[in-house]
């Protein structure tokens, strides 16, 4: 279990990097060669653009092989014929393009902030385990020279016992150690988050990355096998 929310924690926090870099790449791709697609080195640019994305897709397909424990493949169209225009119309009414950005570019933002909140919370709970260790660290001034050791968990504006405290302070080694208890509880939950999350995202990522299954596959086994 503590291997499987360790991957699981790996993939969401390095997508907050890898995805951030993908999409910027995916996005910047296209958007150039739609603006320039009005020039004469259209083709080479709609070529060259989904090269981009066709990349980027690879990138995500590597990093899913630890979640899924196989190899995810994508399939494309070939032309028709030979020459740059229709090698740039192929590709971009190829489907497989535009599931690649729908995963890369569309739905890039709503899975990276459910990432990085479930990713926050897992870390936040696990820096509470440790806080017996470090809580008397941290030191807070406020008004008329009060000065507070301790963690706070809340809004203390005039200090721990001042007038519009929410919240609570830890001060003491007890209330770190129930803090630490708590968070244990709350680091199992959160670990679950971690790993359900996780495996959402790698499933809507092997749904639109792999190669399309073929409809006819099963008729076309059948056929086969009675020849």
């Amino acid at each position: 279990m503590i291997r499987l929310t360790l991957r699981s924690a790996w993939y969401l926090l390095a997508y907050q990097v890898i995805g951030w870099l993908l999409f910027s790449a995916a996005l910047t791709a296209v958007i150039t060669a739609l603006l320039l697609g009005w020039t004469l080195v259209a083709a080479p640019l709609l070529v060259a653009a989904a090269a981009v994305v066709h990349w980027c897709a690879d990138v995500e397909r590597r990093r899913l092989r630890p979640m899924t424990g196989s190899s995810v493949r994508g399939s494309y169209r070939d032309p028709a014929r030979p020459g740059l225009v229709a090698k740039a119309i192929t590709q971009w009414k190829d489907v497989a393009i535009w599931r690649e950005l729908s995963y890369l570019v569309g739905l890039f933002v709503p899975v990276a902030v459910v990432g990085l909140v479930v990713i926050t919370l897992w870390a936040c709970f696990l820096a509470g385990i440790t806080l017996p260790l470090w809580y008397h660290f941290p030191v807070a001034h406020f008004a008329h020279g009060l000065t507070v050791h301790g963690v706070q968990f809340g809004y203390f504006p005039n200090g721990p016992h001042g007038s519009g405290a929410v919240g609570w302070y830890v001060q003491t080694l007890p209330q770190a150690l129930l803090a630490a208890a708590l968070s244990v509880a709350g680091l199992l939950l959160a670990s679950y988050l971690v790993v359900v999350t996780a495996r959402a995202h790698s499933s809507i990522a092997q749904a639109l990355l792999r190669a399309p299954r073929d409809p006819l596959a099963q008729a076309k086994e059948m056929l086969s096998i009675h020849n």
